[in-house]
């Protein structure tokens, strides 16, 4: 175990040339960090101060970095990712200390092909960049380019998760304005102070970016992050049969979703008192429209089995003004004339579902009763509050667990602790994205796939669903334990390029010839250890 002492003021290290935000404000003076570490708050110091010391260790020494993290991936992953990270998105502008990726900006639009070839690293090494404007960080609203560390992060668990090269990524924030009156009016703010642009000017913008990357760097696979719902959804559309691209929130969400709920359900199923015996008897209940859906189903039996709600209630087929993302799973057999509940419990127990899912960033929107509502109704509810960071999920695990009598089959998109409970342990499950994304990029790159497909997709939720080891089902695990998430992705990057060899979409014959032992083998010789030289994709 490493240890270190997280002194403030030794964390300030060189700044290495490359491509910074549109503004730049001095490094603050000690005075300055003094006043920075009262405002933080001494509940919140001590996660910050260790983010900064890891992203200056990772500038200086990216091999130790790298070597802290594999090593420890439970303990250092929520200090780089959520739920630190989002706090770090938040404060961006006042604890930046290094420039760390590429900021785009729309004042760069016309030229942004110069702006992407001034990325210092080889432009033939880049296999993945993670994209984001920082319209919708977590759960967090519109952070402008303070989006940045999400980009950052997840190119870090690529790196580690996954072993791809830490020279093969490039994290990129787009600087498109922000509508955040408190972004606007800080003068220590980063970016362009002018509210975001028009849908026209971001559309154009957004085809550039994307010829440009494709044609600097030809190899390289797109992550889009974070974008405003509509646009994440727009974007996707746009691109994805024209580059290798996919929208974790969008994709990854919903593959990791499937996946602990194809373990929920098999738990749930084998209860001697279950009335659900096959996933496709479950009827599963989203608060927040999310776009996750449900394998193993036809389109028809899906959308009969999935209800979502909105902050209007039950999203009803024909609403008006009803956005495009919810018109897929809005219900047919409701009419807009009928008198239907508006409370969640209410709602609950008119549906009777045998799984609530929230994706709502409302805090503590699974109320007791709801909780309890769902328990009567199920030995094994499935309860899984997966909004980003932890003060936005819809209910801790304790409650969870107590409320449910321990009868609770539970994932959430934060990590939370164990939790003890009339003498037994119960340990939660954390449906988070980097159990996918890391191991479906890797499987992605090493295929040469033209695009990103569901089938590959829905692959990756299967193989990690599969990935659950024994010791892991008998301890009510519906998610693998993160330090084998090396192992993990291995399976998930040997199910993405089999998917991807189905659809046609695959481009690198040889590994059409090897079995499954031979391409784990092969899979595996090809992650990166901090200890290698140059990358092996």
């Amino acid at each position: 175990m490493v240890t270190r002492d997280w002194n403030y003021d030794q964390l300030i290290g060189p700044t290495p040339s490359v491509v910074i935000p549109t503004t730049s404000v001095a490094i603050p003076t000690t005075a300055e960090d003094d006043m920075q570490k009262f405002r933080w708050g001494e509940s919140t110091e001590s996660t910050r101060v260790k983010f900064i010391y890891l992203s200056q260790l990772k500038l200086r020494d990216s091999n130790s970095f790298y070597t802290l993290l594999v090593r420890n991936m439970s303990e250092i992953t929520p200090l780089i990712y959520t739920p630190t990270v989002g706090e770090a998105c938040v404060e961006y502008s006042q604890i930046y200390r290094n420039p760390e990726g590429l900021f785009v900006s729309i004042l760069d639009k016309g030229s942004i092909s110069s702006v992407v070839r001034n990325w210092p690293k080889p432009h033939s090494q880049a296999r993945i960049t993670v994209i984001t404007d920082g319209s919708r960080i977590l759960g967090l609203g519109d952070l402008g380019v303070n989006g940045m560390p999400i980009s950052i992060g997840k190119l870090s668990l690529y790196i580690a998760g996954a072993g791809i090269h830490p020279d093969s990524t490039i994290p990129i924030c787009l600087d498109l304005g922000t509508n955040n009156e408190r972004n606007l009016s800080d003068p220590l703010y980063l970016g362009l102070k002018r509210r975001r642009s028009s849908e026209k000017e971001m559309t154009e913008f957004m085809q550039e970016l994307m010829e440009a990357l494709s044609t600097t760097f030809p190899r390289l696979l797109v992550q889009f992050e974070d974008f405003s719902t509509d646009n994440a959804f727009k974007y996707l559309e746009m691109f994805r049969h024209s580059y290798k691209v996919f929208n974790d929130d969008i994709q990854g969400t919903g593959g990791v979703v499937l996946s602990g709920f194809t373990n929920a359900a098999r738990i749930a199923s084998k209860d001697p008192n279950s009335t659900c015996p096959n996933l496709g008897d479950h009827k599963v209940l989203f608060l927040g429209a999310g776009s996750a859906g449900i394998g193993g189903l036809s389109e028809d039996e899906a959308r009969e089995r999935i209800w979502t709600v909105d902050s209007k209630g039950i999203v009803v087929h024909g609403k008006p003004g009803l956005a495009e993302h919810k018109k897929y799973f809005a219900r047919r057999d409701m009419s807009l004339n009928d008198v239907l509940p508006r409370s969640l419990v209410d709602i609950v127990r008119l549906i009777k579902p045998t799984a609530l899912l929230g994706l709502s960033t409302i805090r503590n929107a699974f109320t007791k009763e709801v909780v309890e509502a769902m328990s009567e109704l199920n030995e094994r509810p499935i309860i899984f509050p997966l909004s980003n960071p932890v003060h936005l999920s819809e209910c801790d695990y304790s409650d969870a667990v107590e409320w449910s009598k321990g009868k609770v089959v539970f994932a959430s998109g934060s990590p939370f602790p164990k939790y003890q409970y009339e003498g037994r342990t119960y340990e939660p499950g954390q449906g988070n994205n980097m159990y996918i994304f890391p191991g479906l990029g890797l499987g992605t790159i090493l295929c040469h796939a033209s695009e990103v497909t569901d089938s590959m997709v829905n692959a990756s939720a299967i193989s990690l669903a599969d990935s659950v080891s024994q010791d892991e089902k008998a301890d009510g695990l519906i998610y693998p334990r993160l330090h084998r998430i090396r192992d993990i992705s291995v399976e998930i990057a040997l199910g993405t390029i089999r998917a991807a060899q189905r659809a046609g979409v695959a481009n690198a014959p040889k590994l059409t010839t090897m079995d499954d032992d031979q391409l784990r083998d092969y899979i595996r010789c090809k992650q990166w250890l901090p200890a290698d030289g140059t990358s092996k994709l």
